[in-house]
């Protein structure tokens, strides 16, 4: 099935946007907020995707991805996280600079290519962000995590993933010299604002912020 870009961006917001609502639709106000255009676009796009099968659609109530909406989905989000591993292991990127580029090279339409890329990056199961890489099949991996705010003071801990990548937050995350693989320790907990006085690496002591705590998975060490 050929489907533009428009369309293959329109059933990725979608599916993302379902992770974090359970068992609910996606209103065509989350649609437009998230790619920020007119809740009447929305609604003409959402008549395509419905009339092609990719997602359900019920007036009033919103929408959710079908089998095949999610598997398109998660092949474009597959072929994204492997650009943008590329760009970063092989072209030298920065984490900060990959998205955009990412979001171009996504909608190739090669299964060979991308079967040849994932090959030839060693078949990478996370991505320079810490999201996980979908297989060929469209399984991920899954490793139990928390955001940096709910993780127990005085713990040793490591940064495995970001749930905010635009570039501004993530210069911000390079100028503070915290990036995937840091080792964390949350010193104290600040009530007045929930800002954290953290050291990292076992060396440096900073305070962050409660949003930065929010955008920052960690794993126990």
């Amino acid at each position: 099935m050929h489907l533009s870009l428009t369309e293959e961006d329109y059933l990725k917001t979608i599916y993302h946007l379902s992770q974090n609502i359970d068992n609910q639709e996606i209103s065509t106000n989350d649609i437009a907020k998230k790619i920020d255009i007119s809740a009447a676009s929305v609604s003409d796009m959402i008549k395509k995707l419905s009339n092609k099968q990719l997602i359900n659609y019920v007036k009033y109530q919103g929408v959710n991805l079908t089998e095949l909406g999610k598997l398109t989905a998660v092949k474009i989000i597959r072929k994204h996280r492997l650009w943008e591993t590329f760009l970063v292991e092989k072209l030298k990127f920065t984490w900060d600079e990959v998205h955009i580029v990412a979001e171009q090279l996504e909608h190739i339409d090669s299964d060979v290519l991308i079967q040849r890329l994932d090959e030839f990056l060693g078949f990478p199961q996370f991505d320079p962000h810490g999201d996980a890489i979908p297989n060929d099949k469209g399984e991920f991996i899954v490793i139990k995590r928390i955001l940096l705010k709910n993780a127990p003071i005085q713990e040793n801990l490591k940064v495995v993933a970001v749930e905010e990548n635009s570039p501004i937050f993530l210069k911000y995350l390079n100028k503070l010299q915290i990036n995937l693989e840091t080792n964390i320790k949350i010193m104290e907990r600040v009530d007045y604002d929930d800002s954290l006085e953290i050291e990292i690496n076992q060396s440096k002591i900073m305070m962050i912020t409660k949003e930065v705590a929010e955008n920052l998975y960690v794993i126990k060490i």
